[in-house]
């Protein structure tokens, strides 16, 4: 029986991944290190963190220092997001049609409790969240299913009582390692990537999913 459904924000909430990639790709000229479509596909869903850490791995470099690389990328993510992020295509609709339907709503995310915090203010559905929590307050972030597992305890569910809804491989990872139903909403590059079949559901848009009435997911799934 589902109790709660969560969201992942970057991406599947918010059109901001074009946002972070930009922030991303002007921080790292300073150690000289190009951002192809490539490893941005490849690095999706990652906190900077593990991000810097794939990149360094790639290219190797002495200065500036991880924080300061970090720091500089949110801090240019953060105020382009909050100044200009819009719902994706079906987000709204959703998050009051499962609401309307008596579900708890989180969002589990990578990215820090007063950005996500910030988005849902700009996107106006703060008061349909019952709770929110970051990656960044774990020991370890999305792949690993810690972000989601706490959320359920926040919540007060258990994980099998949860939908989760995640556009990256990473995110799918961890909310499938914690338990939960997944839904997956890969961009369209990368929708038939045969990685994202360990999703319980699979479709190409939120928009889609409230058009269909939920055709994405068995009634039985959503009843309460």
């Amino acid at each position: 029986m589902i109790k709660a459904a969560i969201f992942d924000m970057d991406g599947l909430l918010i059109d901001s991944e074009p946002m972070w990639t930009e922030a991303a790709r002007e921080v790292m000229q300073k150690v000289n290190f190009e951002i192809t479509e490539a490893l941005k596909l490849q690095t999706t869903g990652l906190s900077i963190k593990l991000f810097l850490d794939f990149c360094h791995q790639i290219q190797p470099w002495n200065t500036p220092s991880f924080e300061e690389l970090e720091s500089a990328i949110l801090e240019k993510a953060h105020h382009t997001i909050l100044a200009n992020a819009e719902a994706m295509p079906g987000a709204i609709a959703l998050v009051k049609e499962l609401k309307s339907q008596g579900l708890k709503l989180a969002v589990a995310s990578a990215s820090h409790m007063e950005l996500i915090e910030g988005v849902l203010r700009r996107l106006e559905i703060i008061d349909y969240f019952d709770t929110w929590h970051s990656g960044e307050l774990e020991e370890f972030t999305k792949p690993h299913p810690a972000v989601y597992l706490t959320t359920a305890v926040k919540l007060g569910v258990l994980p099998e009582e949860c939908v989760a809804f995640e556009d990256s491989h990473a995110g799918l990872r961890a909310a499938h390692a914690a338990g939960m139903v997944t839904i997956s909403v890969p961009a369209m590059e990368v929708f038939h990537d045969p990685k994202f079949n360990l999703a319980h559901y699979k479709i190409n848009s939120l928009e889609k999913f409230i058009l269909s009435e939920m055709s994405g997911v068995p009634q039985n799934v959503l009843d309460n």
